[in-house]
């Protein structure tokens, strides 16, 4: 392992300790070193950050310099907008360390394995739904680690040698697992999604929000399913009818999750948090006990080897995240800058505009966000400009939980679609088709079908 490697991954870990204390304390001086171990990151990984990555940063810093150029107080804006930064960074550190007892799970290994066996009618809402659930877990790991057992499990043999049958399973399952993925973010308060729009929001609670998101991940998921069933192929003689293995492993899965969300709930209402903030303390210590809990036989029950693993792990988990951590956190940052450099006659403007279209802004705000993503817009720069700008000018009689669902709707459709985010470009390098390929072909008939759906609902509901 490089030496590079392991101080970047302390580093990193540095910034989300730091960024913790900071919700703990809300001193000043906390907030400025987390923000100088998130620089020192970015020098030291520089040469391994993609080109994307690289791109988004030099953004930053040349925005930097027009902030600086133009505004009257610009090293206290600079200073918020790179507290938005590494509190990205720091929530994207938290969210990785449940891959470390994750991996290790034999729970999840079980639940993988029952859900590719299960039969043909129940692949698609069994496959969805458990991306949806792993995905809180694993983030965009669950990708990679149901492509790779959806490959093991759909071979040639398994299709009575018929290589269309093989084809089509291929396709399906790999749709079922990018979209249920893809509702991971609407129904988890573990987001990222979620994280920018409470944090931005201040006078919007998960206990609001939480209902028109529910909502939306039904609608999204039945529609998912309808499109799978007409896409499928129509003889079912075709098809050897198998036993249905059995689901208590991922009712057992739900269950850990369900703790997980309920200790950091518990963590936010004890120490009075807002819920990304509290993310921050409830998930690595989740993550910990879950771990101490898989050693509790070595001795201690299960706390030395579970701190030992942390300690020598934890590279491997933060090394491989430095595109994530950079292509977040420098969203963050461009879209509150953004909305900062407006000057009061452009925000006085805007605020008329936003009040004019009144319950039409939901429907537009989603509809925005999906379009600019397929020009290379990261859905995080649109939400945290969007959100930053509503919560700048004030909307009297706008729904805020709609208008925020809204928007999360469309983040989440824009993964299924946009060839520049990161779950697209998962799916381009494991399939080797191009993403008009996957985003237009695959799901043109879902992406359609789910933004009218969309925009009728919004609309009837607003």
């Amino acid at each position: 392992m490089s030496i590079e490697k392991v101080w970047s991954s302390r580093l990193l870990a540095g910034v989300a300790v730091l960024v913790a204390m900071h919700v703990l304390s809300d001193l000043t001086i906390i907030a400025s070193f987390a923000q100088l171990l998130m620089a020192g990151f970015l020098i030291l990984r520089w040469t391994r950050f993609s080109s994307m990555a690289r791109l988004l940063a030099l953004a930053c810093v040349a925005v930097s310099f027009i902030a600086l150029w133009r505004l009257p107080s610009p090293w206290r804006v600079l200073h918020e907008a790179a507290g938005g930064f590494v509190f990205l960074a720091a929530f994207m550190t938290a969210l990785a360390l449940l891959r470390l007892p994750a991996y290790r799970s034999r729970l999840i290994h079980r639940c993988g394995q029952s859900l590719l066996k299960q039969p043909p009618s129940w692949r698609y809402p069994m496959l969805s739904l458990g991306s949806t659930l792993f995905g809180i877990v694993l983030n965009f790991g669950v990708l990679n680690l149901f492509m790779s057992m959806i490959n093991s499990a759909n071979t040639l043999g398994s299709a009575q040698g018929r290589v269309w049958l093989q084809q089509v399973r291929h396709q399906r399952m790999l749709l079922a697992t990018l979209r249920g993925f893809t509702l991971a973010p609407l129904v988890s308060p573990l987001g990222i999604g979620v994280a920018v729009v409470l944090g931005n929001l201040e006078s919007l609670t998960w206990a609001e929000l939480f209902p028109y998101l529910l909502g939306s991940a039904i609608v999204l998921f039945m529609l998912g399913w309808a499109c799978d069933q007409i896409a499928g192929p129509r003889s079912r003689s075709s098809v050897m009818l198998s036993e249905r293995p059995s689901l208590m492993p991922l009712v057992a899965f739900s269950m850990l999750l369900l703790a997980l969300v309920m200790l950091v709930f518990t963590i936010a209402a004890g120490l009075s948090l807002r819920l990304p903030q509290a993310v921050l303390i409830g998930v690595p210590l989740g993550a910990w006990l879950w771990l101490a809990w898989q050693c509790r036989g070595i001795g201690y029950a299960g706390v030395g080897a579970a701190n030992a693993l942390f300690v020598r792990r934890l590279h491997d988990v933060l090394g491989g995240i430095g595109n994530e951590v950079v292509a977040l956190g420098s969203s963050a940052y461009l879209g509150y800058l953004s909305v900062a450099l407006l000057d009061p006659a452009q925000l006085e403007v805007i605020a008329s505009l936003l009040v004019s279209l009144g319950s039409w802004l939901p429907i537009l705000a989603l509809l925005s966000i999906v379009v600019t993503a397929q020009v290379g817009v990261n859905p995080i720069i649109s939400v945290t400009f969007l959100t930053s700008m509503v919560a700048q000018v004030g909307l009297e009689g706008v729904s805020l939980p709609l208008l925020a669902a809204a928007m999360l709707v469309g983040w989440s459709l824009t993964m299924v679609s946009s060839p520049f985010t990161a779950a697209m470009m998962i799916m381009t390098r494991f399939t080797g088709l191009t993403a008009g390929q996957i985003g237009l072909r695959w799901n043109g008939a879902y992406m359609t079908a789910s933004l009218t759906t969309a925009a009728l609902l919004f609309r009837l509901v607003s």
